[in-house]
């Protein structure tokens, strides 16, 4: 049995740090680091659900590549399953360029790679019906997936039995709510950052964006805010603003939105109340920041769990 099965992009990940501004044409400008890590929604969520004490599955698509073997073997020494991890020849496993400047903050150049090709017909429902969670991770990048096929997964996950989630990553063709209206109403758990939450509900307020996906069949919406923590509302009214460690100082916030996934899924699993998952998510989006790669400073759920202790608020 797993407890998360988590469906999506996965990408390795070019990190130069620190870039706070570009070279001109035909110049070259130095950077203090270049580094190759494992990131896209899936692969991030699955590592830090592995590193927090969790059973992750991974369902993706990766290319028979360099970049494809860098992620298989990481997952693999991570105690990720990758039964579900298809291996396609015919394509590139997708890549990210991460720009990190002076502040933390990050900046993307993305490769859809093998993502692109990934399609519902490549979702092993074997795993599913393994599993508590069926976690959909990066939508707005897997062209083949997003849309009517990602809903007849949710669709067929629910009619399992199953819970779902879904998290996005920001569409740059500005398609938005065209893509993701089919699936609201299989969704459990709905986790979009505050700028992709705005984009997809046309409101700005955290409480009126979660009104708008609550009305649309979201169980439960999560409202990621970032240095300011998270939003919670549900159908049952309950609702919170839970803040963040504000007083760490961000190395690197790439994956950071992908931890807090993890740490919410892992107190759904554990039957947490709403306030207990929001306030061990942030903690866990808090750690990964504190290292450079989306999973590198992700802890085990006592270590956390202890971190929350001294740093209470």
């Amino acid at each position: 049995m797993y407890d998360v099965a988590c469906v999506g992009i996965l990408v390795a990940d070019v990190i130069a740090k620190t870039v706070d501004e570009l070279p001109g044409k035909g110049k070259l400008g130095l950077i203090n680091q270049l580094d190759l890590y494992t990131g896209g929604c899936a692969v991030n969520s699955g590592i830090a659900l592995a590193r927090i004490g969790l059973k992750p599955a991974i369902i993706g698509k990766i290319g028979d590549d360099g970049f494809g073997k860098f992620i298989y073997n990481v997952l693999v020494e991570e105690r990720v399953n990758i039964d579900g991890l298809v291996v396609d020849p015919e394509s590139s496993t997708s890549a990210s360029v991460v720009l990190v400047d002076s502040s933390g903050e990050r900046s993307f150049l993305h490769c859809l790679g093998s993502n692109a090709e990934f399609t519902d017909k490549d979702v092993d429902f074997n795993i599913i019906e393994k599993s508590k969670i069926v976690f959909i991770a990066g939508t707005m990048l897997m062209p083949n997936f997003d849309g009517e096929p990602c809903a007849n997964v949710l669709k067929k996950s629910k009619e399992m039995g199953k819970y779902t989630a879904l998290d996005t990553a920001w569409d740059s063709k500005g398609r938005w709510m065209k893509v993701l209206k089919p699936c609201m109403k299989y969704i459990d758990l709905f986790m979009p950052s505050y700028e992709e939450a705005v984009q997809l509900s046309g409101k700005e307020d955290p409480e009126e964006i979660a009104d708008v996906f609550l009305a649309m069949g979201v169980k439960i919406a999560v409202i990621k805010l970032g240095k300011d923590g998270c939003f919670i509302k549900d159908l049952g009214g309950q609702k919170f603003k839970i803040p963040t460690y504000t007083d760490i100082q961000p190395v690197d916030t790439t994956g950071a939105g992908d931890s807090f996934a993890a740490g919410f899924l892992t107190g759904i699993v554990n039957g947490w109340n709403l306030y207990d998952c929001g306030k061990f998510a942030n903690a866990v989006g808090t750690h990964c920041i504190m290292a450079v790669g989306a999973s590198t400073g992700i802890k085990s759920m006592e270590e956390i769990k202890a971190f929350m202790r001294k740093y209470d608020i």
